[in-house]
C-alpha cells in the first residue's frame, strides 16, 4: 500500500462533490451575470455605482460571493479547501487592486497567477519526488505512487494551459468575452479534463487494487 505521507495524498474521506460544484461555481456565475447587468444594478442599487462600471460592480459581488461560498464551504463541509482558499485570496488581493485603481487588468490576470501557480507547485514538487495533488485538491480518493505521480503531472501540465489560454483571451478580446469565457469556457474545460483522468483515477486507485486481490 502507498505511504499516504509520501505521496501527498489526504485521509480519505467522502465528499458532496455536487455541493463542491455549487460552491465553486456560484461566484463565477455572480461574476458572470453582475458583468452582463452591471448598469441595471447600480441603478437599482446606487452604492454599487461607486465601484465603477459593470465589470468592477462584478467583480466587487465575485469577491462578496467567493467569501460567502468560503463561509459555507466551512460550515457545510466542515473544513476550507486548500484550492478554493488559495484562490480566494487572490481574488480579493487582486479585486481590491482592480476596484481602487479602476484597472481590471488585476482581475483578468488573476487566473494567470493562480493556474501558474498550481501549475508549478505540482510540477515543481514533483522534481523533489513529491506528488502535492493530494493536498492542492483535497481529494477524497488514494492512489498508489505511480497514479499520483502521473495525475500530477497531468494537473500541473494543464494549470499552465489554461494560464497561457486565460494570457491569450484576456488580452485579444473584450471584456465581456473574457468574462463569458472564464465562465462558460473554463469549467466546462476543466470537467471534461477531470472526466478524462477517471480512468486512470481507477486504475491506480488503492481500493480498487485492494478489491480485487480479494477476489
Amino acid at each position: 500500500m502507498a505511504d499516504n505521507s509520501k505521496t501527498g495524498a489526504p485521509d480519505a474521506h467522502k465528499e458532496n462533490a455536487g455541493l463542491k460544484l455549487v460552491l465553486e461555481l456560484g461566484p463565477l456565475l455572480v461574476f458572470f451575470f453582475a458583468n452582463s447587468y452591471g448598469e441595471r444594478l447600480a441603478k437599482a442599487f446606487p452604492v454599487l455605482a461607486e465601484l465603477g462600471g459593470p465589470i468592477f460592480i462584478a467583480t466587487g459581488l465575485f469577491m462578496a460571493a467567493t467569501v460567502i461560498s468560503l463561509i459555507a464551504s466551512k460550515i457545510l463541509v466542515g473544513k476550507l479547501p486548500l484550492m478554493p482558499l488559495v484562490s480566494g485570496v487572490v481574488v480579493l488581493g487582486f479585486g481590491a487592486l482592480s476596484i481602487w485603481l479602476q484597472n481590471d487588468t488585476f482581475i483578468k490576470m488573476k487566473p494567470t497567477i493562480i493556474n501558474t501557480m498550481f501549475g508549478v507547485v505540482l510540477l515543481g514538487g514533483m522534481l523533489f519526488g513529491k506528488s502535492l495533488l493530494g493536498y492542492v485538491f483535497n481529494s477524497a480518493f488514494q492512489l498508489d505512487d505511480e497514479g499520483w505521480n502521473k495525475l500530477t503531472l497531468r494537473w500541473g501540465l494543464f494549470f499552465l494551459v489554461l494560464a497561457v489560454v486565460n494570457e491569450v483571451v484576456w488580452r485579444n478580446f473584450s471584456t465581456d468575452f473574457w468574462v463569458a469565457f472564464k465562465v462558460w469556457g473554463t469549467m466546462p474545460i476543466t470537467i471534461l479534463f477531470t472526466l478524462t483522468q477517471m480512468p486512470l483515477i481507477m486504475k491506480h486507485s488503492i481500493e480498487n487494487q485492494a478489491e480485487a486481490q480479494k477476489e
